[in-house]
């Protein structure tokens, strides 16, 4: 028997919004979509969907919803991540700094989108 993964599914408050942020930053592409309800992006080997959170779960005030989770999206990145992380940081996308760990052949950089979920952008450094 295998068993893979195939999709994560996150809960938010602005599907749209999700949508937008990360087809434009991560050049996802569209897979399926309930407007305002509902969508799948292609995240490589596995896709991402956002669903609306029910508003049991929100606050219906203007305040943006930020997410409660100690999950982490790892997405590797097969270009230099300085200047993948500067040209994000312009767009106004909250980043941290790179960081690397002695024997571990990554730079890493965590960063969080809109409604606060917790992405690391991850790229593998050569063997020298």
């Amino acid at each position: 028997m295998n068993i893979s993964l195939s999709r994560i599914i996150l809960f938010g408050k602005d599907v749209e919004g999700l949508k937008s942020f990360y087809i434009q930053h991560f050049n996802f592409k569209l897979v399926e979509e309930i407007s305002g309800e509902w969508v799948v992006l292609n995240a490589g080997q596995t896709e991402i969907a956002f669903h609306k959170i029910g508003g049991d779960f929100i606050n219906e005030s203007d305040e943006p919803f930020r997410a409660d989770s100690n999950t982490k999206l790892v997405f590797n990145i097969d270009s230099d991540l300085s200047v993948f992380r500067e040209n994000l940081l312009q767009l106004g996308v909250a980043l941290r700094d790179i960081k690397s760990f002695p024997g571990f052949n990554y730079l890493l950089c965590d960063g969080e989108d809109p409604e606060g979920n917790v992405f690391q952008l991850s790229q593998k450094l050569n063997n020298v």
